[in-house]
């Protein structure tokens, strides 16, 4: 199942990137030789990042999103674009500035990413929701991640965390993930599109860390105003 994003620009001209949730573990050798020096696993490399950079030359999530980086480097983040979404259901357009765009865009493609924890994510990835709202992100994380406890717990693998301290934990190492890549791009964008993209996907990991409680009690007024309805 293959994701096409298409940003149409007012000049005339557009950009389209297929992403696929499922795509091969198997870099890319067209990618690789391509790859600019900040991509190097040893530059500006996440704090908690499991590889190692003797035995790994590149960061995996910055391969991913080298194209898309080099693409928006010199698009401010104010300019509005058309973008479609096309997946297998359905389709969605959504006149826009790039950054939600492409924060969109940059979500589905990390979330999919051979990195060992954005990999987490992937579940996101497969119920991809282009253009989604600070509540849909916590609603749909908060529903996948019970959902996977429930299955662990019908299967036994371990102790079901309703608490939610497991999903709370790895955002936090989102956070760390998302701002050296924060830092990696930098020098590499001549304008802010992209600086802006990660920064708004980098909040909503915030509030799950650090707000998730407020979050989840929005959520638990609007559902409960729902059932008095």
């Amino acid at each position: 199942m293959k994701v096409k994003y298409i940003f149409k620009f007012d000049s005339g001209s557009d950009l389209t990137y297929d992403v696929d949730p499922d795509r091969a573990d198997l870099e890319d050798e067209e990618s690789v030789s391509a790859a600019p020096e900040w991509a190097l696993l040893s530059h500006c490399q996440c704090s908690n990042c499991p590889m190692k950079a003797s035995e790994v030359k590149y960061c995996p999530a910055a391969l991913d999103i080298k194209q898309v980086v080099e693409d928006f480097r010199s698009q401010p983040a104010f300019q509005k674009v058309d973008v479609s979404v096309v997946v297998a259901e359905r389709s969605y357009q959504k006149r826009t500035g790039i950054e939600e765009g492409l924060r969109s865009l940059l979500g589905l493609i990390l979330a999919t990413s051979r990195c060992p924890i954005l990999s987490q994510l992937k579940p996101m990835a497969v119920h991809h929701m282009p253009f989604s709202s600070n509540d849909e992100f916590i609603l749909r994380s908060v529903s996948i991640y019970l959902l996977q406890q429930y299955f662990n717990h019908r299967a036994g693998d371990a102790p079901p965390d309703w608490e939610l301290k497991g999903l709370v934990e790895r955002n936090k190492q989102l956070q760390l993930v998302n701002q050296a890549l924060w830092q990696r791009i930098h020098t590499a964008c001549e304008s802010d599109s992209n600086l802006k993209a990660l920064l708004s996907f980098f909040s909503m990991s915030s509030s799950v860390s650090f707000s998730l409680e407020s979050q989840l009690q929005k959520l638990r007024n609007a559902l409960e105003g729902e059932q008095s309805n």
